[in-house]
C-alpha cells in the first residue's frame, strides 16, 4: 500500500469564509498516483472545518446565516471559554457542527463523488495562516 501527504496552507482575509478545495484534493490524488484507496481531508485546527456538500453562493450564505443563529460570535462574553482572553468561543462551536474531516473514495485515479459534491474548508475565526492536511493511502 502506498500513501501520500500534503499539507494546504490558508489565510483566510475575514473572519469566517468557505473556500473550495476540490481542486487541491484531486490535484494531490493525482501526484500520488493511487488509483484506488481513499483520501483524508481535515482541519489541522480548532476553528476551522472540512466538509462536503454544493458550491452554491445561496447555500454558503444559508450556512453562515445559520451557524451565526446557533452560535453568535457576539457578544464575546456569551462563552466561557472567552475568558481566556480569546474572542472564538463561537468559532469552535461553528466548527464541532460542521464537521472535522472527510474521507472520499478513489476509483480510477479520481474522488469518487455523488452528484454536486464538492470539498470545502471552513474558517470561523480567520486572518491568520492556517492548514488542512491531505492523507492518501491505496494503490
Amino acid at each position: 500500500m502506498k500513501s501520500h501527504r500534503k499539507e494546504l496552507w490558508f489565510n483566510i482575509p475575514q473572519r469566517r469564509g468557505f473556500k473550495n478545495i476540490t481542486y487541491d484534493v484531486q490535484k494531490e490524488v493525482s501526484e500520488s498516483g493511487i488509483k484506488e484507496g481513499l483520501v483524508l481531508v481535515n482541519a489541522m485546527h480548532i476553528t476551522a472545518s472540512v466538509f462536503i456538500n454544493d458550491d452554491e453562493s445561496g447555500l454558503h450564505q444559508d450556512f453562515e446565516r445559520w451557524l451565526e443563529e446557533l452560535a453568535p460570535e457576539k457578544p464575546y462574553s456569551k462563552y466561557l471559554h472567552n475568558r481566556t482572553g480569546e474572542d472564538n468561543g463561537d468559532a469552535h462551536i461553528k466548527r464541532t457542527i460542521m464537521g472535522r474531516e472527510v474521507v472520499v473514495a478513489i476509483t480510477n485515479g479520481q474522488l469518487d463523488f455523488g452528484p454536486w459534491e464538492q470539498i470545502f474548508y471552513g474558517e470561523f475565526d480567520g486572518k491568520r495562516k492556517k492548514r488542512v492536511l491531505i492523507k492518501i493511502i491505496g494503490e
